[in-house]
């Protein structure tokens, strides 16, 4: 007896309904992405193996980009707002103490702090800035900022952050150095950009010597 032939049903699927899904989900992504603002000061930091985070609160930034230009962050408003006052107490700046908490960063003289708190802060770009001057250390502002600075911690504990460009020339950071010597930050950390221990150094050898084997039994 022959075995019966069952009818071939075509095998092609309707893939509209899932095109139309990809498209929906593809526009929510577009639409819902947020993209990454363009940074106010570019700095290309080095390299290293360093495997330590950086601290997130009570930190007081210095950075130093590629022209040897400085910058100061803070990312505490309570103490800005009290080195602005003592600003115009002792300098007469008039500049206003919740623009200048509201800052991002500050790289400017302190002559021409009021106008740069006036400037927009998009438009505060670190090429289009002078920076705190350095110059020598009969001209070195960054020193008198780390003053008011200390002082507004009233002896609590500041995390110092040296930011600097791996084109940056050296006389930048001896400069800077100066001004922490100045105020007796004798600790610091540099940002680096982390990378793996190359295999086969001795500091992954050291590494690989300090892992606890499993015992025998």
């Amino acid at each position: 007896m022959s075995r019966p032939k069952l009818p071939r049903k075509s095998t092609s699927i309707d893939m509209t309904a899932m095109c139309d899904v990809a498209f929906l989900l593809l526009s929510f992504f577009i639409l819902t992405t947020k993209f990454k603002p363009s940074e106010a000061i570019t700095v290309v930091t080095p390299s290293s193996v360093a495997s330590k985070v950086a601290p997130d609160k009570d930190i007081v930034l210095i950075t130093i980009d590629k022209n040897g230009k400085v910058f100061l962050s803070l990312d505490d408003e309570s103490k800005k707002e009290y080195i602005a006052n003592v600003l115009n107490t002792t300098k007469n700046l008039k500049i206003d103490s919740k623009a200048f908490a509201k800052s991002a960063f500050f790289g400017t003289s302190f002559s021409q702090l009021a106008s740069f708190l006036t400037i927009p802060e998009p438009d505060r770009k670190g090429n289009l800035l002078p920076g705190i001057p350095i110059k020598d250390s009969t001209n070195n502002e960054l020193v008198e900022w780390l003053k008011i600075i200390n002082d507004s911690y009233q002896g609590q504990k500041i995390n110092l952050l040296l930011k600097g460009d791996n084109l940056a020339k050296y006389p930048s950071f001896k400069s800077v150095l100066f001004a922490f010597k100045k105020n007796d930050f004798l600790k610091f950390q540099m940002v680096t950009n982390p990378e793996s221990v190359p295999l086969g150094s001795d500091l992954s050898k050291m590494n690989l010597s300090k892992v606890d084997l499993p015992k025998s039994e």
